[in-house]
């Protein structure tokens, strides 16, 4: 899970899908957001990216990584 928001050698996270500004500009790329449903096949974020009920689990599995 903590893969959609992992970034790769590039600096893409899937969980942004194909939002360019979150790989390359610097006020946003280490900023992932926390959706409230993913794409089954491409890991985009959809729904909500406010705070949602599980924002705090995501961060600690992040954290512990």
């Amino acid at each position: 899970m903590i893969g959609l928001f992992m970034p790769d050698g590039s600096g893409y996270r899937p969980c942004h899908g194909d939002s360019d500004i979150y790989e390359s500009d610097s006020h946003f790329k280490n900023y992932p957001l926390f959706y409230e449903f993913f794409h089954g096949e491409y890991g985009k974020g959809v729904g909500a990216s406010h705070q949602t009920g599980w924002t705090a689990l995501m961060a600690e599995l992040l954290r512990r990584k």
